[in-house]
């Protein structure tokens, strides 16, 4: 994160934004908490899904107001978060001339504050003005919560690996076992038990459904960003796929993890069975890839 100033327009007055954090917006990055995939996430900044994608400055204004600027110098902010990730400081400070838009709040939820400055609080509404982005409720479950659970899983896989053990080894294809997922991704999970001798019960019938869904995904490319591929270490893969009421995170040389809208805070397991494996090499030869 950085404290650097920018002239970058948020609103009419003009004021200068004091940047707290960025994210990146493209085809194969994008804060999952925006939507399924990247048309739905630019949509829900009013944008237009260009392939080259968009940097979101976050920060605030003179007057301590949240603002979500949106730049299309892509580069400058990968550079800028690159450098952040690192430990090393970077002035974030786009020219004028690469600002789309500003928008009031933030869609992502961000720990500081700009010093000197009054709290982050949502500016002041005009006529004609969007309501201000704010991060999901940590206390409800939907599909935002839902993609950032699925966010957390990726981060912490080898945490929720270890939770699964050897236990899930050796079940049948697409076979799977519940675990409960403690509130806001926290990792706190007891396994509740296997799928094996194929129950159709839920929420096996909900897992079932994800994989067959993932196989038209195969079949027929899904909108750009459904799936993504980003590296998990030696030749491995880490897949991350959304779709219409669930979300699933896979290594391709390991297992899968499923969550779905309808079984709030659980994470279900789907074992290396016969099927998974070319699942995931087909899933993964179609994804969209970080540059």
């Amino acid at each position: 994160m950085t404290g650097a100033e920018t002239d970058a327009a948020t609103g009419d007055d003009g004021d200068a934004l004091y940047v707290l954090t960025a994210a990146l917006l493209t085809p194969a990055q994008f804060p999952s908490v925006l939507g399924d995939d990247y048309p739905a996430a630019c949509a829900t900044l009013r944008l237009e899904p260009y392939a080259e994608g968009y940097g979101l400055v976050l920060g605030q204004d003179g007057t301590g107001a949240r603002w979500t600027v949106v730049v299309d110098d892509v580069s400058l902010v990968a550079v800028a978060i690159a450098s952040w990730d690192c430990g090393m400081a970077y002035d974030l400070s786009p020219d004028d001339r690469s600002v789309v838009s500003a928008l009031p709040g933030w869609p992502l939820a961000v720990a500081t504050a700009a010093p000197g400055l009054p709290a982050p609080h949502d500016p002041a509404p005009e006529d004609g003005d969007l309501e201000p982005l704010a991060p999901p409720a940590g206390d409800r479950w939907g599909p935002a919560q839902r993609r950032l659970g699925a966010d957390m899983v990726a981060l912490q896989w080898a945490e929720w690996r270890a939770r699964i053990g050897d236990a899930a080894d050796g079940a049948g294809a697409g076979e799977a076992a519940a675990s409960e997922a403690g509130r806001d991704g926290d990792a706190e999970a007891d396994r509740d038990g296997d799928a094996e001798g194929g129950e159709d019960t839920d929420p096996y019938t909900g897992v079932r459904r994800v994989l067959e869904e993932l196989g038209g995904y195969v079949e027929q490319a899904p909108p750009v960003g459904r799936v993504r591929s980003s590296f998990a270490g030696g030749e491995a893969r880490m897949l991350r796929a959304d779709g219409p009421g669930w979300s699933l995170v896979a290594r391709t040389d390991d297992m899968a993890f499923v969550l779905l809208d309808d079984e709030p805070h659980k994470v279900l397991p789907v074992t290396p069975g016969p099927r998974l494996p070319d699942l995931l090499r087909s899933l993964d030869a179609m994804a969209v890839r970080p540059s």
